[in-house]
């Protein structure tokens, strides 16, 4: 396995009524979809210039083929497993380190405000030389987190509240339990429901990356 820190992208093939269902709740489904498609491709956007080795982990096995052909690179497909997002980042730690991975950094597409610097900085912080740590997490603002990194395996996470705003604090402590030692880098936001919007509007508005002003133009479309 690549020795430097492995990005690993948990994402869903977006589709009509799967997925931001609080968000289909305020603007309609074929508007959530439409959100969907683009947060996805924000995420591919950095992925697609990351330089390392990479994982695409669809939430749906048959939607391998699919995961592989979102970008034209180096890339290995991971299908996750059943259970809570706790239970599936759980199992595919699990697999990359058996085959040899050491550091691994998870981030999902609903943090379109994240950058390729953003990702790195997380890599430099587990570097192991000096004055190191296990682990590295940014805060999102709703209490959940934006990217989680770590070289050594997480702590069982399937007993967390996933989903509330307790979440990052509880994933800190859990790590904390097992000595880890836990850097935490620059807060963020993700997009969950129409609240959101705006702020991502307002984050990304001077933003030149390709999809990230798609985005803006698909938000600006709903109002």
């Amino acid at each position: 396995m690549d020795p430097d820190t492995i990005l690993v992208v948990m994402c869903r093939r977006p589709a009509l009524g799967v997925g931001k269902q609080r968000l289909a709740h305020s603007v309609g489904a074929e508007a959530a979809l439409a959100i969907a498609e683009r947060l996805l491709a924000c995420t591919m956007e950095d992925a697609a210039v990351w330089p390392h080795a990479l994982v695409l982990a669809p939430a749906d096995a048959n939607d391998r083929v699919w995961a592989r052909a979102q970008l034209q690179r180096p890339l290995q497909v991971i299908a996750q497993k059943t259970g809570n997002l706790g239970e599936r980042i759980n199992a595919i730690d699990a697999t990359l380190r058996a085959q040899g991975a050491q550091r691994l950094l998870f981030i999902g597409t609903d943090a379109p405000a994240l950058s390729l610097p953003d990702l790195l900085a997380a890599a430099r912080a587990l570097d192991v030389q000096g004055d190191d740590c296990d682990t590295a997490l940014a805060a999102a603002e709703d209490g959940g987190v934006t990217l989680m990194a770590s070289r050594r395996p997480w702590p069982p996470l399937g007993q967390l509240p996933w989903s509330t705003a307790q979440l990052g604090m509880a994933l800190q402590q859990a790590c904390g339990a097992l000595g880890r030692r836990v850097a935490a880098l620059p807060p963020g936001f993700d997009v969950d429901n129409a609240a959101d919007l705006p702020r991502a509007l307002l984050a990304l508005q001077d933003d030149a990356r390709v999809a990230r002003r798609a985005l803006c133009a698909t938000i600006r479309s709903l109002t």
